[in-house]
């Protein structure tokens, strides 16, 4: 269900006043978020409360989240100067994470916690561009422009993201999932040459700490393949593509994950049911499935519409 909090009116009541960053940084509100989905929903896991660019913001670069917005950097990387202030990122950078996630071990009990991240080319888009963007000129303008400055930028993008994956495995995540948002803007042979290396690189990194690695991004239907030999034992689906035509595409030896459209959650409680159906059938014959939305929950979303979608996921699969 990704964070899931963002639906929640306990989750709105305990962030009131303060800023999304800030946030991802007090232990106490990181578990308190972290576990509300879980005593809502009584879903099969946790997922570590943060956000993607909190690595970026530890290693001392200028960069807010803007409500409505996303993600702000006040200086775009653009030059190969640029990359000096992408500094390796320690432990004591992120204390506040090995802090936080021992207080969700000791909240948890048999509940596993899943980390979380995000992918280098997600992360150098929103260096790169400065913020979100539809388009990812200055993006796609440096990686076809001056390929060795893209391939440097995600490389330590890669060790900054690795580090941050180290960290949450240490202290107790018992998977972890890498989030690429934005990759689905790129056409197979791009992310051949120009992010499977570095996304390698991450998944490579934490292989010796044998936790689960999910893979999930946006928009990938025609990029699955690609992303199942980057290297996670789980490849995340959106919607669009059907779990057995994804089954296809990723290949032999990996589960997936999904992937029911957030939308759906909208409509009445028979239709979800009878979409949530057609995705555990779709699933049926699948070597590993982990049952979730396509993407984030919509924050509009009335909480106990997902309450219902659990306890049902649960009814149906029960053995």
């Amino acid at each position: 269900m990704r964070q899931a909090g963002r639906s929640l009116p306990e989750y709105l009541k305990v962030r009131e006043g303060i800023p999304m960053l800030e946030s991802c940084m007090r232990p106490e509100l990181v578990t308190e978020i972290t576990l509300q989905p879980v005593r809502r929903h009584k879903v099969d896991a946790a997922i570590y409360f943060s956000d993607i660019v909190v690595p970026l913001k530890a290693i001392g670069l200028d960069l807010d989240i803007k409500p409505g917005i996303g993600p702000v950097v006040a200086e775009p990387i653009r030059t190969r100067a640029d990359l000096a202030r992408l500094r390796e990122l320690t432990p004591d950078d992120v204390s506040y994470v090995t802090e936080a996630i021992g207080m969700l071990m000791g909240e948890l009990g048999a509940t596993p916690l899943i980390g979380f991240a995000g992918a280098p080319f997600t992360l150098a888009s929103y260096l790169v561009e400065g913020g979100p963007s539809r388009n990812h000129e200055h993006t796609k303008a440096m990686m076809y422009g001056d390929p060795e400055l893209w391939a440097e930028l995600l490389d330590r993008l890669a060790d900054i993201t690795s580090a941050f994956l180290k960290v949450q495995i240490e202290a107790g995540a018992s998977a972890v999932q890498l989030f690429d948002s934005w990759v689905g803007a790129l056409a197979p042979v791009d992310y051949r040459r120009s992010v499977l290396p570095a996304s390698a690189k991450v998944f490579d990194a934490i292989a010796a700490y044998d936790v689960p690695r999910i893979h999930f991004g946006v928009g990938t239907g025609e990029l699955l393949g690609l992303m199942g030999e980057a290297g996670a034992d789980v490849v995340g689906v959106d919607w669009r593509v059907p779990l057995d035509e994804a089954a296809r595409r990723v290949g032999p030896g990996k589960a997936l994950q999904g992937n029911l459209d957030p939308a759906v959650l909208f409509a009445p409680t028979a239709a979800v049911e009878t979409k949530t159906r057609e995705v555990l059938d779709a699933a049926a014959g699948l070597e590993g499935h982990i049952f979730n939305l396509g993407h984030g929950v919509l924050p509009t979303m009335d909480p106990d519409s997902l309450t219902r979608l659990v306890e049902y996921v649960h009814t149906q699969t029960a053995r």
